[in-house]
């Protein structure tokens, strides 16, 4: 590993602005967090992208013979394409030439390509997808999980991605003791299907979670809840309906907005404030979604990523990696083994 920080390999041909806004982003995270990137894919695309006096024997390339496109099936693609971008980039982790993986590409094939490169952590059933959502709270996210990667949960796992999921909010993002909520249609333990009902005495009962209840749909921005999970099929779609609120308020705050010269003073006035609402509400500031229980960093990026976001997400895999994510969760588990055997 390198001496200067982080390594965080990109999957440079992954999303619908690659490689453009995937290299810009990564050439900004190199000088700004101090990580090193390593930019996998076809070598002269990527090169063709960098600017202009860039000194290669500063850049890391890896050459990468083809990609996952959208339309693909994820397994049958990165088996098919041992020499994807993406399964390049998840070996550099495997055989620690990197510290973490960053893909805006096909989300599917970045979990399959983790699952089958990387394998799961020991105790960990199912890995989840975990996305920062805002509340109303300011500067208080809630991590959601999972968001998609398993779309019927059993109980056992809900409490997996909960203890992930806290040990995720306590040591990178600064929450001493984080509140778990499970989704569900109505506060009371006895409410929703029986998967529900189980999965709430299972997170009642864990000790290493602060858990506090079901989380009802009008409880997920309220800022009251640090973790909610729920299964894949349920957090996708609250995931997509988020992101579709977010980007309709910002429609209908600018279409508000007094026209003419009033609304030029008006907007300009504002300025600052809006900035900061479209900050609180935009994916992209968070960059991705954090691929939980899998025994590398991952971190899966909206498919429409352009470089601030790029940005965002290779700073979310480098407080993963500095915070020592996948030891902590690992030493969990152990613990948890122990304790029960």
């Amino acid at each position: 590993m390198g001496s200067t920080g982080a390594r965080i390999a990109i999957d440079a041909m992954g999303g619908d602005y690659a490689p453009d806004e995937i290299v810009a982003g990564a050439l900004r995270a190199r000088e700004e967090l101090g990580v090193e990137v390593l930019l996998v894919g076809d070598p002269q695309e990527i090169e063709s992208k960098l600017p202009p006096k860039t000194n290669l024997r500063q850049v890391e390339i890896v050459p990468a013979e083809e990609m996952i496109t959208m339309d693909e099936e994820p397994l049958s693609g990165i088996r098919r394409k041992p020499k994807a971008s993406i399964n390049v980039a998840m070996d550099l982790v495997k055989n620690q030439q990197a510290d973490a993986v960053v893909s805006a590409g096909h989300s599917g094939a970045a979990m399959a390509a983790a699952l089958l490169r990387l394998g799961r952590l020991r105790g960990i059933d199912r890995p989840a997808i975990g996305a920062m959502f805002p509340t109303m709270v300011a500067g208080k996210p809630v991590l959601i999980l999972d968001v998609g990667a398993n779309v019927d949960c059993r109980p056992k796992f809900l409490e997996q991605f909960a203890v992930m999921g806290s040990i995720y909010s306590q040591y990178v993002l600064g929450i001493p003791e984080p509140k778990v909520g499970l989704l569900n249609i109505g506060e009371e333990d006895t409410k929703g299907n029986d998967a529900a009902v189980r999965a709430n005495q299972l997170l009642r009962e864990n000790p290493q979670i602060s858990f506090i209840g079901n989380a009802e749909g009008r409880d997920v921005l309220s800022g009251h809840f640090d973790v909610i999970v729920c299964d894949g099929f349920v957090g996708n779609v609250l995931l997509k309906f988020a992101e579709a609120v977010g980007e309709v308020m910002l429609q209908i705050i600018r279409e508000e907005l007094p026209q003419g010269l009033h609304g030029q003073i008006g907007t300009a006035i504002l300025k600052p404030n809006l900035k900061r609402i479209k900050q609180r509400m935009d994916h992209a500031e968070h960059g991705g979604a954090l691929l939980l229980g899998v025994d590398g960093i991952c971190i899966i990026s909206h498919g429409s990523s352009q470089a601030p976001s790029i940005f965002n997400a290779i700073r979310m895999a480098k407080e993963a990696v500095d915070n020592r994510v996948l030891h902590r969760i690992q030493s969990q588990y152990q613990s948890i083994q122990q304790e029960s055997g």
